[in-house]
């Protein structure tokens, strides 16, 4: 393997050797964008090939007791196929791709240029109510890694490549290019540059041309703005509540996510989740058909008001034409796909929250919709407010308003619907970020303090690992020491600070040289207690502690060294102030190189 590897790399340099490096870059970035094009046609045609082999033959007008078990089918799968075949974590796509960029030097793995593609196409063409976004962005994103990697880049241009292949998935999927690279901007946090936006820019107009030469021009959703779905002055009202509905459902989406991960997480035995989830979820998408897979189909019908396909296969179908039992239908559907989609996650399959989240926007907007039109008969546009609710619940779910304007504007072939778009999206996000101010993708990531952001320091901080930069070499004291006894070992050591432990190795205090100063050349002193001079540390770091965190322990109690123990208050080692910002600066001038 190094050996092909370095073949490829001389190759590389010959052919690019007459080109600057912004030159360069640009070539890769049609290189990366023309791979997560074609990566993006190979999954949906696995998925649609799975799906379509499993349910085209059902018939529409009952219920079929396969819908009971698919679900746990692909789950079951998917698992096994992680565990077996790719040994490696493959869940959650957007979030790793932020990891990967804090914490692994923007490395991705070579197998998820291809595993995330097999895992995400089982899991939902068996029926799994996920999304296939992040899969698709995952193997975009490592797509663009491994050529950073076999292109030998800094970090900075990996980083950049591995941005370009994630943006350039995301719009091949939807044919959508500018919300490729407002997706990378506004999630993935890229720095906004003219050497970094020109090639996402190329990685995502690649794409999408390769999108419509394998997959014709048809849009993901086919929806074109009548004149009748023209934005109205005095829609405003309905639109500002229905940005504040849609900011409650985000964060009923986010904490019922969190909920239900929780749940599953305290399942010890793999079998067990399988059988959890598989029974939640084949009985939701038996008694709620549209739950199955993604749910384009479900939420492209109910915005052309054709809310009669969303009940076929369903137990309810003979009621499909009351309108009261629609809304309930919708309501119901609505609330139980976040159910569905953290089950299907938490149990063990591979897929995304991003059209789920498209999905209960949709769901949201119609429901609206519908209600006006069935109570007040106001004649509203189910189209409109279907498509503004989408960008809503996105916008709060994942804290990206201009992602979720842009995307919808491209979906809906222009910008009719962008100012109720704004309205709606930007007061989804202030309610959602006012309840919870983290995405459902950045969550994990700052608790444990890995998520880079458009702050230079803070996202600098991120890559200082408190286990590298803690010192060790220090001496430690005896709580049954004498002054007599650290005098003879003092005069060998090369700090002057010491850390006194118990027969445990629990810290219970230091000793600082300047206290020990004025009696140390005093021998009739030597027999008191070292416990006489311990002082208590003006604060404790513990281990695996963020570098944000030590440095505001630092500016609080202002002082230059303290010490690091383990969750049982067992001595480690110290931290020093100084050697934390040495580091801060060495690792500013190895990113922006």
């Amino acid at each position: 393997m190094q050996i092909r590897t370095d073949r490829i790399y001389r190759m590389f340099l010959r052919l690019t050797r007459r080109l600057s490096n912004r030159q360069m870059m640009m070539l890769l970035a049609v290189a990366v964008g023309a791979l997560a094009g074609v990566g993006t046609y190979l999954f949906e045609m696995l998925l649609y090939g799975i799906r379509n082999g499993l349910t085209h033959w059902f018939p529409v007008d009952s219920a079929h007791v396969l819908l009971l078990f698919y679900p746990a089918v692909g789950i079951i799968l998917a698992t096994l196929f992680v565990k077996y075949v790719v040994r490696d974590n493959i869940s959650e796509g957007v979030t790793r791709v932020l990891y990967a960029m804090s914490s692994r030097n923007s490395h991705i793995a070579r197998h998820n240029c291809w595993t995330s593609v097999v895992g995400g196409a089982t899991t939902i063409g068996f029926g799994g109510s996920v999304g296939p976004e992040a899969p698709i962005v995952l193997t975009g994103a490592a797509i663009g890694s491994n050529v950073g990697r076999l292109a030998r880049l800094n970090y900075k241009n990996t980083t950049l490549l591995l941005c370009c292949g994630a943006g350039a998935a995301l719009a091949a999927i939807f044919k959508a290019p500018i919300t490729g690279v407002v997706f990378v901007l506004e999630i993935l946090m890229l720095d906004i540059t003219a050497g970094s936006v020109i090639p996402l820019l190329i990685a995502s107009i690649t794409a999408t041309t390769m999108a419509f030469m394998l997959r014709g021009f048809d849009p993901i959703l086919a929806v074109t703005l009548a004149p009748e779905d023209a934005f109205e002055l005095w829609q405003i009202p309905l639109f500002i509540l229905l940005g504040v509905l849609c900011g409650l459902m985000a964060w009923y989406f986010t904490s019922m996510n969190s909920r239900v991960g929780g749940f599953f997480k305290g399942i010890d035995r793999q079998w067990k989740k399988w059988m959890w989830g598989g029974a939640i979820l084949g009985v939701l998408i038996f008694i709620f058909p549209p739950l199955y897979g993604e749910g384009y189909e479900g939420f492209t019908a109910l915005m052309h008001g054709n809310t009669q396909v969303l009940f076929d296969n369903s137990l309810f179908y003979r009621f499909r034409d009351i309108d009261w039992v629609v809304i309930l239908f919708i309501i119901a559907t609505m609330f139980f796909k976040v159910i569905a989609m953290a089950s299907t996650n938490a149990a063990g399959g591979v897929g995304g929250t991003f059209a789920p989240s498209l999905f209960v926007g949709a769901f949201t907007g119609a429901t609206l919709a519908l209600v006006c039109n069935m109570l007040f008969q106001w004649n509203v546009s189910v189209v409109s407010f279907t498509l503004v609710g989408m960008a809503g619940v996105m916008s709060g779910v994942m804290n990206a308003p201009l992602t979720s304007i842009f995307l919808i504007a491209e979906l809906s072939n222009g910008y009719g619907l962008f100012i109720p778009l704004m309205i709606t999206a930007c007061i989804s996000f202030a309610v959602d970020y006012y309840l919870d101010p983290d995405s459902i993708y950045t969550k994990q990531l700052r608790q444990r303090g890995e998520l880079l952001t458009h702050d230079k320091d803070q996202s600098v901080f991120v890559f200082l690992k408190l286990d590298e930069l803690m010192e060790t070499d220090f001496l430690r004291i005896k709580e049954n020491m004498t002054l007599g006894d650290i005098v003879h070992i003092i005069s060998t050591a090369r700090r002057n600070i010491f850390p006194v432990i118990d027969n445990f190795g629990r810290l219970l205090g230091v000793v600082q040289l300047d206290d020990l100063r004025e009696d140390m050349f005093k021998p009739e002193k030597y027999g008191r207690p070292i416990s006489d001079y311990m002082i208590a540390p003006p604060d404790r770091i513990l281990e695996h502690e963020s570098i944000m965190s030590v440095m505001e322990k630092f500016e609080d109690k202002h002082t230059w060294m303290l010490p690091v123990v383990d969750k049982k208050n067992r001595y480690l080692g110290f931290i020093s102030k100084s050697r934390i910002l040495n580091a801060y600066r060495e690792q500013l001038v190895k990113i922006q190189q």
